[in-house]
């Protein structure tokens, strides 16, 4: 059963209220249109007697409501995030996201009136879309699984000792600084640069060092890492020192721990789908690039740990299932995929067979890589020409599309004229597996989101942290934790590709810091 749920405008009072209908699978009514004076209230009594999936315009903009009242949801149907991955692939620009509208209560209501019947028509005219296409239908229901994991785990916050942090920017940049003032390990590293220099130099202005390197003889294109560091002058050092603690900073210094962190929780905006392959991106606090200086601040709850899981190899496995490669799926089936690639194709040289697999996955075509794609197609030929195929297509400025069926941009207008098709034919070479690889983990992402939230042992855990290809569970019970997220790897790959031999294991360790054993990386 679907139930459409359309909250009302708040009134003065800042109470909301809701208008309700039941629906079938194709977006018939069920019942007759209900009006309820509470939304939350509502939701929750209809939630806790039959569970149904719920269609809502955006998870964005109306579950994080509910989280504030304390009511969570098994299911949806996100029309938003729906409506995006439909749009791309009939060719359209995705529909504008819709932002969580100003909950305060006032005279106004930042939250426009939404008619409940266009909701139910737009629902309908999705589900004329999808119905038939199994794996669109998978992807849909992923996307709006996820979307409700990425309000969730916002809301909740990734465990972070705020005390921990303030005593890292200290460490690193000295006492905090009031006004404009810079910290004092930055005004020291200021100084000694212009000491060098013997002349007042800014570090942080790229003229201004061109210039000083000038004076002294050194002409330098840019003051980027690489380049700086084939000079040998005594400036360099202090320079790097200059940038890497002005991105401490202005990227994760006290202004972000004031934003970002509440109550010993980083609460960043997840953004599911934001990026044209599917994966997820982060609006604002850097979620999904958390430094590695940072991740030693992360810490589990007393008697909780973290259980923090990354899929290993996983675009060339999602390759090897792809492709039905033979011997590709036969190497994707041992923990080492290039272990058995290179024992098959470059005499047992793993780095070979890495460059190789990568410079496939990724249109590498110069120095040693395009003679070592020779030899990989000698071995591996329906995989290897399974995204030559991709990439051709994209070289002709056509769509490809994921294993599920998310559709990748088109070509701009003018690319038949003027259009680089190299550089086309590189992305959609990639995307056929990035996105697919997006899709994966998302499955395991909701499964695992199932498993956790219905498991009634209450010490099972709750997802705090996902990204790409890694999942992060905060846990009073290791164990039972890492035997929900195996099981979740086993349904994502049986969902997406039945009984394939290909396996994708999840290197696993429970840690009561993020930053133990390397973070992750």
């Amino acid at each position: 059963m679907r139930t459409v749920v359309v909250p009302h405008p708040a009134d003065g009072r800042g109470r909301r209220g809701a208008s309700i209908v039941e629906v079938d699978a194709f977006g018939a009514p069920l019942s007759s249109l209900r009006e309820y004076p509470g939304f939350a209230d509502a939701v929750a009594a209809i939630e806790a007697e039959s569970r149904p999936r719920w269609v809502w315009t955006s998870t964005a903009s109306v579950y994080p409501e509910l989280l504030r009242a304390d009511v969570r949801v098994q299911r949806c149907h996100d029309l938003a995030t729906t409506g995006a991955i439909l749009a791309v692939r009939e060719g359209l620009p995705p529909p504008t996201a819709e932002e969580p509208v100003d909950e305060r209560p006032g005279l106004f209501d930042a939250a426009p009136a939404i008619d409940v019947e266009a909701v139910v028509e737009q629902f309908a005219e999705q589900r004329r879309r999808i119905s038939g296409d199994a794996r669109l239908e998978l992807l849909t229901a992923a996307e709006s699984a996820g979307a409700l994991a990425a309000a969730e785990m916002g809301f909740d916050g990734l465990p972070f000792s705020a005390q921990a942090h303030r005593r890292l920017l200290e460490d690193t940049l000295g006492p905090r600084p009031t006004g404009y003032d810079l910290p004092s390990r930055i005004a020291e590293v200021v100084e000694e640069v212009s000491a060098v220099f013997g002349r007042p130099v800014n570090p942080a202005s790229h003229s201004e060092v061109l210039e000083a390197f000038r004076r002294e003889g050194i002409t330098v294109e840019s003051t980027r890492k690489h380049v700086l560091q084939r000079i040998d002058h005594p400036a360099v050092p202090l320079l790097l020192r200059h940038r890497e603690l002005s991105k401490l900073y202005s990227t994760n210094g006290w202004h972000w721990l004031d934003t970002w962190v509440r109550d010993d929780r980083f609460r960043p905006v997840y953004v599911p789908g934001a990026v044209v392959s599917g994966r997820w991106a982060s609006r604002g606090g850097g979620a999904l690039q958390i430094p590695r200086a940072l991740r030693s601040s992360v810490i589990a709850d007393p008697g909780r740990s973290f259980v923090v899981a990354d899929a290993g190899q996983l675009e060339p496995r999602i390759l090897a299932a792809m492709s039905g490669d033979r011997r590709m799926v036969a190497a994707a089936g041992s923990d080492d995929l290039y272990a058995p690639v290179a024992a098959a194709s470059f005499g047992g040289d793993r780095a070979k067979a890495k460059v190789a697999v990568l410079g496939v996955l990724y249109g590498a075509t110069s120095g040693d890589a395009r003679a070592l794609l020779t030899v990989l197609r000698r071995s591996f030929p329906t995989a290897v020409d399974f995204v030559e195929r991709a990439a051709r297509a994209g070289e002709r400025g056509e769509v490809v599309h994921s294993w599920l069926g998310r559709a990748c941009p088109p070509a701009p207008e003018g690319f038949h004229s003027h259009g680089d098709a190299h550089a086309r034919g590189r992305f959609t070479r990639n995307f056929v597996v990035q996105a697919t690889a997006a899709e994966w983990a998302l499955c395991v992402l909701a499964e695992l989101r199932r498993r956790l939230t219905t498991d009634p042992d209450p010490t099972a855990g709750d997802l705090v942290f996902f990204q790409h290809d890694e999942v992060v569970v905060h846990t009073g019970n290791p164990e039972l934790a890492s035997s929900h997220i195996t099981a979740s790897v086993g349904v994502a790959t049986r969902l997406m590709f039945d009984d394939t031999q290909v396996r994708f294991p999840m290197d696993t360790a429970v840690r009561s810091v993020y930053a133990e054993d390397g973070g992750g990386e």
